[in-house]
């Protein structure tokens, strides 16, 4: 999901296979060589929103555009990093102690607020025409209005059911049947099963709908042209 938001936030210059590429490099480094246990490594809803604002600033001038958008958001990345590695020499979480409980529940909030705007966004764009470069043939039937509202609608039952099945698996602990093992490995892969089960009925649907219904998550292979050209933007 994060990857197809940045995809439509970068048009296509970041996408699914950047972002779980960069998750696995980072978990599997921290893992190594990481001293702190309560850390999100990997890309979430603010780190998003910083590189739509990059990539939109970039954009707007002339001596960068969308071509050294990579490069230049790499720099950003490097002085990032080292000004982290001044703050940690200088203990600087010491800081944190200044702070009450009401701004970590803000933080919280504010996750909750970006998540709860993108999943509506997210719902109300299946009713939607895709964007023009996206659509492959303009005369497929899945581009018909009637199968564009099926799209939708498909995207509010499966977002729903997902949402209440993993929030009642989280619940497995206290189920009045079930033995104590099974209880608790639901509870705590409750959420990834949902969304694979839910998935899996996405593809159970009648052979009268088009196969671009429901829409799908598009992933280029990390051999493409589309993805290998991510890789060279040291040699800019």
């Amino acid at each position: 999901s994060f990857g197809e938001q940045l995809s439509n936030e970068t048009d296509g210059i970041l996408s699914t296979v950047e972002t779980l590429a960069s998750t696995a490099i980072c978990g599997i480094i921290h893992a190594i060589l990481g001293g702190q246990p309560l850390l999100i490594v990997g890309v979430a809803e603010p780190t998003i929103i910083m590189y739509t604002y990059l990539y939109k600033f970039a954009k707007k001038q002339p001596d960068l555009g969308e071509q050294l958008y990579l490069a230049w958001a790499g720099w950003v990345c490097i002085w990032t990093a080292i000004m982290l590695f001044l703050l940690a020499m200088f203990n600087a979480s010491n800081v944190i102690s200044r702070f009450t409980r009401v701004a970590g529940e803000l933080f919280g909030m504010l996750i909750t607020v970006l998540f709860l705007q993108q999943a509506i966004k997210g719902i109300v764009s299946e009713f939607s025409m895709p964007k023009d470069d996206e659509i492959s043939d303009p005369s497929s039937p899945i581009y018909q209005f009637q199968w564009i509202y099926v799209n939708g609608l498909l995207g509010v039952i499966f977002s729903i059911g997902l949402l209440y099945t993993a929030l009642k698996t989280r619940r497995a602990r206290s189920w009045l049947y079930g033995i104590g093992w099974l209880r608790s490995f639901i509870a705590d892969y409750g959420v990834p099963l949902m969304v694979i089960v839910w998935t899996a009925f996405s593809f159970t649907l009648p052979s009268k709908v088009p196969s671009g219904v429901p829409r799908r998550l598009f992933s280029p292979l990390p051999w493409e042209s589309i993805s290998l050209r991510h890789w060279t933007v040291a040699k800019v």
